[in-house]
């Protein structure tokens, strides 16, 4: 995410707000995917994910007015989608195992393993608690950088890098478990 393309971000929010409501398809367009992303790997669930992103872009465009050009409008939907899927994960019920989304059950017989491991760091991602799942999201799913990942999250970015640090090394003790 550059530059450009967050005063793109911000002309396409003012003619929006100006009447050409067809500028939000731009802004849907552009982050979609990595917001789909996000809240699949925060829910474990494709249907869950998809219905949490059309949501975060339905309350984004009702609140576009609210929305401040001089922060990254990324920023600003990625805490719409947050609260989106804490609602999700809030509604289902404790006793609803979260399990992940295998989507690749039918893959032929040399894809197992590579489901196999999908299906194991989608479960060591569920395992993490939010603040560790929304940093490794946001790096390793999202390709946000430090800064970006601070700035989207409302911390400062000593505390993204050492979230990060410390979730790794969790994942990779549950990993670990799944290859013993």
């Amino acid at each position: 995410m550059n530059f450009s393309q967050d005063n793109d971000d911000a002309a396409a929010v003012e003619r929006c707000l100006s009447g050409d409501t067809a500028a939000f398809e731009t802004l849907i367009t552009r982050y979609q995917r990595v917001l789909g992303t996000v809240a699949y790997r925060m829910l474990g669930n494709r249907d869950d994910a998809r219905d949490a992103t059309q949501a975060a872009f339905v309350k984004a465009y009702e609140r576009l007015d609210t929305y401040d050009p001089s922060f990254r409008f990324f920023s600003w939907i990625y805490r719409i989608l947050t609260n989106e899927c804490l609602n999700a994960l809030r509604a289902r019920r404790p006793e609803d195992p979260v399990t992940p989304d295998l989507s690749l059950a039918s893959a032929p017989v040399d894809g197992l393993e590579a489901a196999e491991r999908r299906a194991a760091v989608q479960a060591a991602l569920q395992a993490l608690s939010r603040e560790y799942r929304e940093v490794v999201v946001l790096r390793h799913f999202a390709d946000l950088s430090y800064d970006e990942m601070a700035a989207a999250l409302g911390i400062p970015a000593k505390t993204v890098k050492s979230r990060l640090y410390s979730a790794r090394q969790q994942l990779g003790r549950l990993l670990l478990a799944w290859r013993t």
